[in-house]
């Protein structure tokens, strides 16, 4: 049997299979204002050591085809549970990774909780990736969100990290208290200069039994709307992709535990699709403008394959907002064998656009 490292020398593209262990609050003392790790993971407390062999076996066991399957541990901050337990839990995840059923051991963690011992401990049980939740890179917003961090923890911590190879992650969310789209956007340039390899980013949201609940209630915090989020991230996606970083997730994974839990804020099952029709939309609007395509009658756009939906946007709504904004009375639109990102316009009476 091929050990580990050879597995991971020999990825092939295909299925990714995360094995969610869920640690929730368990590693954190802090209570930052947005914060119910319980109602976000779905658990109410920790796993034992069997436990999480269990859930790994239990994801094995459906996952034989994927090219890639990897431990992932999420909820609070792993590197700050009790020293044994951490330890407890990368004894059992190192055990899969050195017989090669497990290609990856990924955590994710704060800033402030990461020193060379932790890094040291986590080397040595073949841990792969860590993601860390920065939230912002502003100051205020870390402050009034009470975050127990500064923006420098933030770089010193991916310093080590990347001193120890590890591969690493951002976790970020727009929309705190404090926070305007112009930080959120300082936010992202940081974040590029601190060159992750993949970010996740989480608009804010109120939940129940949390602090920023009763800052809502009292009217000390206004979360974004839906619109307000479709936007600014539909303007930092585009700044990590051509950094060449990976957007890993764009809103809360949906569930019914989650949805209940929701006072407020832009939750949408529908969240990422939303922003990247966005993104489509600021393109098509781009390149009509550039290229004087407002004055006619209608156009037809050619989008790649598999992205028409994304093109006429949610609910077709990229549609109507065309329709709105530049008085279209017919707008088609057509998938074509098109780099994917490549977006092509056509006025009906002739003219085109790139």
């Amino acid at each position: 049997m091929e050990n580990g490292e050879n597995r991971r020398q020999h990825h092939t593209a295909g299925r990714h299979v995360n094995i969610p262990i869920f640690v929730p609050h368990m590693g954190c003392p802090n209570t930052c204002v947005f914060c119910d790790q319980r109602r976000i993971s779905g658990a109410a407390g920790p796993a034992e050591a069997e436990n999480v062999r269990e859930i790994i076996e239990r994801f094995l066991a459906t996952s034989s085809d994927a090219a890639c399957r990897e431990i992932a541990f999420f909820g609070g901050s792993f590197t700050g549970i009790p020293r044994s337990r951490m330890i407890a839990y990368l004894s059992v995840a190192k055990a899969y990774l050195d017989r090669g059923d497990v290609d990856s051991i990924r955590l994710s963690t704060r800033p402030d909780y990461i020193d060379r011992d932790v890094l040291d401990i986590l080397k040595a049980y073949g841990v792969g990736v860590i993601e860390l939740g920065v939230q912002s890179m502003d100051d205020e917003v870390l402050e009034r969100s009470r975050r127990g961090h500064t923006a420098e923890d933030v770089e010193k911590a991916v310093g080590m990290i990347r001193d120890y190879g590890f591969a690493y992650g951002i976790q970020i969310m727009p929309g705190l208290p404090g926070d305007t789209l112009e930080k959120s956007l300082e936010t992202a340039r940081k974040v590029i200069e601190l060159a992750p390899g993949q970010v996740r980013i989480y608009p804010a949201i109120v939940l129940k039994g949390t602090e920023m609940e009763e800052m809502y209630w009292k009217g000390f915090y206004t979360p974004l709307t839906l619109e307000e989020a479709v936007a600014w991230c539909a303007q930092m996606v585009p700044m990590f992709r051509e950094a060449g970083i990976r957007i890993l997730r764009l809103g809360l994974h949906y569930s019914e535990l989650l949805e209940d839990a929701v006072v407020a804020g832009p939750f949408h099952p529908a969240f990422g699709e939303m922003v990247e029709a966005r993104i489509i939309l600021n393109q098509l609007a781009d390149i009509i403008e550039r290229n004087g395509l407002a004055g006619c009658e209608g156009i037809e756009i050619h989008t790649w394959k598999g992205a028409l939906s994304k093109t006429r946007g949610h609910k077709k709504a990229n549609i109507q907002s065309l329709k709105d904004k530049y008085g279209y009375r017919e707008i088609r639109v057509e998938e074509r064998e098109l780099p994917p990102g490549k977006l092509l316009v056509f006025a009906l009476d002739g003219r085109d656009g790139s």
